[in-house]
């Protein structure tokens, strides 16, 4: 089946199978390895990316589904050599550790942010549910996202 969509801002056309997963096409048909396949059950959040600006576990959705959409993965929230701010935060934070599940934490630290500039510990801690880190106790990914924060409010006009 073809399929048209835009991922990290240019438009994309394949042919793909019907049950090509969203994570596949992404990682072996686009070459963009950052989505990362933890789980196949959409229990980590590893291969989660921002599909029209909301969160979707790419392990578990089909190719097909996001026909028309776009598509957001970690290569691109970084504008050219700047990083996102919530990037920037990760490292600034220490919000990672082995990084596999990095990728995912930082597609929901950011599609909350765009819907929350200011959020609460809870708020980050309900965005971040269903993304698992086997390394951290999950402070500095918080602290992260928090510091995150800071920066895409100072950065406002």
């Amino acid at each position: 089946m073809k399929i048209e969509l835009t991922v990290n801002g240019s438009r994309v056309s394949r042919d793909v199978e019907t049950h090509t997963l969203l994570v596949e096409l992404l990682r072996e048909h686009l070459g963009l390895t950052g989505t990362h396949v933890g789980c196949d059950t959409s229990q980590c959040g590893c291969c989660t990316v921002l599909l029209d600006g909301r969160p979707v576990k790419s392990c578990t959705m089909l190719a097909v589904q996001a026909d028309g959409g776009a598509v957001t993965t970690v290569e691109g929230l970084a504008q050219g050599e700047r990083l996102h701010p919530i990037q920037q935060a990760f490292i600034d934070c220490h919000g990672l550790q082995c990084g596999f599940c990095t990728p995912g934490m930082l597609m929901a630290g950011a599609a909350l942010l765009a819907d929350n500039p200011d959020p609460s510990d809870e708020d980050i801690v309900h965005a971040l549910e269903g993304n698992l880190c086997r390394c951290t106790g999950y402070v500095n990914i918080v602290a992260a996202i928090k510091r995150a924060a800071q920066l895409v409010r100072e950065a406002r006009p």
